[in-house]
């Protein structure tokens, strides 16, 4: 594996700028990332590997292809062009789901088997399509007028179900026969969706689950009459919508949420006793291999607790299978996994300070705790039976990377399958006999690879070598290894830092030189990592080649490190993530080609936050400023994320002052630059305005740069060209020595 990295850190030291990698270039096809293929899947036989693929033309317009194991052959099997041309009409409601899901570009965007691995669907310009293996060509199933959401293939693949018009449908594939399942979904009902929140937080992007069978489904009916509206404007260049959204603001009332399971034949619907405290998340839910008994997630409204239930659909009870309690916060995860033949489950919980996976039966009684340590897991892979192994990913080496890692279901020493000095994604059969590995480091676009469950190669799927003919060869000379490193806070803390340096600081160390502290700092992230950052890590060595140095630091608060270390950030954020890269600032001042009184600050979203906090709060050590979509008032945010880290406004109201940018504004002492998407609906463009409207009644100057008709992400080419520029131009005005 190491042979087919990019290129090693002493070859890297060695700068010879040959080319200039510039911002325009960034963005243009083909992209620099090379061909490395996305949305890889092993077929449930284990005879293919299907995955989406740019055009050498557009990289942002996905075809599907798939690769044949035993002859070795792969093959586009759709040609989005071939399905779809022109503008794709979506709905509202599809854009969204997009956006909350990170789905980009266009034409194919995603895909699903079948459970039998018989047939594939995907979406597409508003449409949905049936491939049967063995026959030619796509069936177009859905070209009605309506729109259509969350369309999935039924488990034995002789149904699809969605939802249109609020309510959910199915529709015999092999008859053309559609079912409507609810009816009175509409204005404020909504049936089988997941409602703002469940989406935007929780990461549950839909609202009905089919039993394995296919005799039932579970569904919700969320009412979301008690949720406030607001007043959302979505400026454009010609038009400015005034949205009437239903948005659930920190401390107001959320959805009410009902769960019921239909049996499709009979018709009969059963609605499952949800408790008498109607002010609840219903997190997740999933059905066990028998397709009698279905389980749901169930979280009060201050996250500190979290049941999984089990309803059994033949009498009509239900239990509580475990508990997880928090005196901050139970974070969700996706990790249950119910072994069909030992009526038993995998759970993961943090309850010993860290991420760990535990072995259960179907009662809920604790068999044995499967891992253990001072480090996490990131998530469950797969489960061999035959071997009775578990694989998973995790950080037991390093923080840095994620490898696969297996161990045995009757416990036992945990054996690493992955090799060291990369960063991994895996991808298992349906029997976990393989996987798809996609792998990357900081210096190495993603590489794909096929192994056996030893971690051993069977074949390369895309080996995406920087060599002659690849993107990215041109800047091969040119390009900047950073290093990696911790520091200690001086309460003892261990941080760890990414930092490139520039040709003329390790030329001439005492020559003083410009620094841009990127950042995220918040919950659920991570970004120093040894791996492939896209885009942004490619501005990053735009910013390196104009003589930048640039760092960037998890703090407190971030992922990957244990509960202990998120805990901190509880009813008080804003505080130690500052503190911490403070402490990161004062590690910079000690490096003798730093200039510390030329030291900027940029992040988006929650980093957009934090550039504000740390503009604000640490004036002495940022001289500028960029923040992106940032959020300046936590009461302004949805509820299921902000009291989870910072309680309910009604009763933590200090806390939500004190956590809020405006009162820190009026110690600006930088310049400052405020960008943001004129028709966000995650961080609505309110919180920008407001903390406008605040500096100008204070008469301190800063800038701004609105993205018409833009969302949160801020997508597009052309728009992403003149971001990287904006941001990077108001560095070179503020940060870089005048010529």
């Amino acid at each position: 594996m190491k042979k087919a990295l990019f290129i090693g850190a002493a070859m890297l030291s060695t700068v010879l700028h040959a080319e200039t990698l510039t911002i325009e270039r960034i963005f243009s096809s083909p992209s620099l990332d090379g061909n490395a293929p996305r949305a890889l899947k092993v077929s449930p036989d284990g005879e293919r590997v299907t995955f989406l693929k740019g055009k050498a033309s557009d990289y942002e317009r996905l075809d599907l292809w798939e690769y044949h194991i035993d002859s070795g052959e792969t093959r586009m099997l759709f040609n989005s062009n071939d399905l779809q041309s022109g503008e794709e009409i979506l709905s509202d409601e599809e854009k969204a789901r997009r956006e909350r899901m990170r789905l980009s570009g266009s034409g194919i965007v995603s895909y699903q088997w079948s459970d039998d691995g018989t047939a594939l669907l995907f979406p597409l310009g508003g449409d949905v399509y049936y491939h049967k293996l063995g026959e030619k060509g796509a069936k177009q199933l859905l070209d009605t007028d309506a729109f259509e959401t969350d369309i999935k293939l039924s488990p034995k693949g002789n149904y699809i179900s969605f939802i249109r018009d609020q309510n959910l449908y199915v529709k015999n594939i092999k008859s053309g026969e559609e079912k409507a399942i609810t009816t009175e979904g509409g204005g404020n009902i909504k049936f089988g969706m997941a409602e703002f929140v469940a989406q935007e937080e929780m990461g549950r992007m839909t609202g009905y689950w089919w039993s394995p069978d296919e005799t039932y489904i579970a569904f919700t009916k969320v009412d979301e009459t008690p949720v406030d509206v607001i007043t959302r404007s979505e400026i454009y260049a010609d038009d400015i919508k005034l949205i009437q959204q239903k948005y659930p603001k920190a401390g107001t009332p959320n959805v009410l949420i009902e769960l019921a399971i239909q049996n499709l034949q009979s018709n009969e619907r059963t609605w499952v006793d949800l408790g008498e405290d109607k002010d609840i998340y219903l997190a997740r839910g999933k059905w066990m291999p028998n397709s009698t008994t279905f389980t749901y997630q169930w979280q009060t409204r201050d996250q500190q607790t979290l049941e999984l239930r089990a309803f059994d659909v033949a009498d009509k009870s239900q239990r509580v299978l475990l508990t997880e309690t928090s005196d901050t916060w139970v974070n969700l995860h996706d990790d249950l996994y119910f072994l069909k033949d030992t009526s038993q489950f995998i759970w993961a919980s943090e309850k010993d300070g860290f991420k760990h996976l535990y072995l259960y039966d179907n009662k809920g009684n604790l068999v044995k705790q499967l891992t253990k340590g001072d480090w996490v897991v990131d998530s469950v892979k797969a489960i061999d039976t035959k071997s009775q192994r578990l694989f998973f990913s995790g950080r037991k080496d390093t923080p840095l990377e994620s490898h696969v890692y297996s161990v045995p279901l009757t416990g036992g020493d945990i054996e690493r399958v992955t090799e060291l000095g990369a960063y991994h994604s895996a991808t298992f059969s349906k029997d976990a006999s393989i996987f798809i590995d996609r792998f990357s480091t900081i210096n190495s676009p993603p590489q794909v690879s096929l192994n056996d469950a030893t971690g051993k190669r069977i074949t390369w799927l895309e080996e995406n070598r920087v060599e002659k003919g690849h993107p990215l060869y041109a800047y091969k000379e040119s390009w900047t290894a950073p290093e990696f490193g911790e520091i200690t806070t001086e309460d003892g803390a261990t941080l760890q830092y990414r930092l490139f340096k520039p040709e003329s600081a390790i030329q001439h160390p005492q020559k003083k030189h410009p620094v841009i502290v990127y950042l995220y700092g918040g919950p659920h992230a991570q970004v120093v990592t040894n791996s492939w950052a896209g885009n942004r890590g490619l501005l990053m060595q735009h910013w390196v080649d104009k003589g930048y140095v640039v760092f960037t630091l998890d703090n407190r608060g971030s992922n990957y490190r244990g509960k202990g270390f998120e805990d901190p950030i509880y009813k008080k954020m804003g505080f130690i993530e500052v503190e911490d890269q403070v402490a990161g600032v004062k590690f910079l001042r000690t490096l003798p080609f730093v200039d510390a009184e030329r030291v900027g600050v940029h992040g988006h979203s929650y980093g957009g936050y934090m550039t504000l906090m740390s503009m604000f709060k640490a004036g002495d050590y940022f001289a500028a400023g960029v923040s992106g979509a940032p959020v300046t008032d936590w009461r302004l945010y949805d509820t299921h994320y902000t009291e989870r880290y910072m309680g309910n406004p009604k009763t933590d109201d200090e806390a939500y002052t004190a956590s809020s940018v405006i009162p820190y504004a009026k110690d600006l002492k930088g310049d400052l630059l405020i960008y943001h998407g004129m028709a966000d609906d995650n961080v609505l463009f309110t919180h920008s305005t407001m903390l406008y409207k605040h500096l100008q009644d204070m008469a301190i100057p800063f800038e701004t740069m609105d993205y018409v008709g833009k969302k949160h992400s801020i997508r597009g080419k052309q728009t992403g060209i003149h971001l990287y520029k904006t941001i990077t131009n108001f560095f070179d005005r503020n940060l870089q020595p005048s010529k």
